[in-house]
């Protein structure tokens, strides 16, 4: 009874196993999957490229690097975190990320651990500068209450991807980049933020960072850098993204508070990769090794 449906009578007509074969045949091959593009992360069509990490990874889980409780974080910033009226009845209540990015953009001004004013000891130095209690160091930030509330709820890649991206807000970008330095595995730093590095070595280059317009309008991320942001609670510090990322990746201070140790090895590397990149502007056309005069090839 069921040869009434169209699809059934027409695999019916014949019976041999060698035409059953020959429909199955037809009908088996499937597409590949279409490699992932930047549509598959953001919705802004002003990109069209996203780093290697950020699309080559199979898996929309990230991984947790260190404690995964204080998200490696200070253990004074942290406490204030969790005490704070900001924290404890607002934002333990929301867990979608999208609305976390909703607070990013109306109460997040810098990205410093403390607001402005409000430090009660002087001269205090290292994570905590030997300062106990919930409240020792002041006034706790919107910014970081926030990037520990994303980091309870656990970004996937591509909401991380989205932010680091983003078009709206230079400090969900901040926040982005500052998630990827406090929970992401040291040896994956460099993937992360290296396409956003031009912007910091123009101590060399003039202009345009000692690159070709050429290989500047060929490759976005180039222009990407030039974007700006503030850190400073106050003001007073604009840098760009490149300054940024750079930073995190040499330093560990930030702003009174301390980022992860990267590891010694891994952090030569990190060095070393810098150390090429100056190579590659001192020579001017972007490459790792010193362009051959054309009388040396005749």
């Amino acid at each position: 009874m069921e040869q009434q449906q169209p699809t059934t009578t027409m695999a019916s007509v014949s019976t041999a196993p060698t035409a059953t074969t020959a429909t199955t045949t037809i009908q088996a091959p499937k597409p590949n999957p279409a490699p992932l593009t930047i549509a598959d992360f953001i919705d802004d069509d002003d990109v069209t490229e996203i780093p290697t990490i950020q699309s080559n990874r199979k898996s929309n889980t990230l991984p947790i690097w260190g404690n995964q409780q204080t998200m490696n974080l200070n253990g004074l910033v942290l406490e204030n975190v969790k005490e704070s009226y900001y924290y404890k009845n607002h934002l333990v209540e929301i867990d979608s990320a999208q609305q976390l990015l909703d607070e990013v953009f109306y109460k997040v001004k810098h990205l410093e651990p403390w607001e402005k004013g409000t430090r009660k000891v002087q001269g205090m130095t290292g994570m905590c500068g030997g300062v106990r209690g919930v409240g020792a160091g002041g006034v706790v930030s919107s910014a970081f209450c926030l990037l520990y509330r994303f980091f309870k709820v656990r970004l996937t890649r591509k909401q991380l991807i989205s932010m680091i991206n983003s078009r709206v807000s230079p400090y969900i970008r901040g926040l982005g980049f500052m998630y990827i330095r406090y929970t992401q595995p040291p040896a994956d730093l460099w993937e992360w933020f290296e396409p956003y590095l031009v912007g910091c070595l123009s101590s060399i280059g003039k202009g345009n960072y000692g690159f070709p317009l050429s290989t500047i309008d060929a490759h976005p991320f180039f222009k990407d850098d030039e974007e700006e942001i503030d850190p400073r609670s106050g003001g007073g510090d604009i840098m760009t993204f490149g300054q940024v990322v750079r930073i995190m990746l040499t330093k560990l201070d930030w702003y009174g508070t301390l980022f992860p140790r990267i590891p010694v090895p891994i952090q030569k590397e990190i060095d070393e990769k810098f150390a090429e990149r100056k190579r590659a502007m001192l020579f001017g056309d972007g490459r790792l090794e010193p362009r051959r005069d054309r009388d040396e090839d005749r």
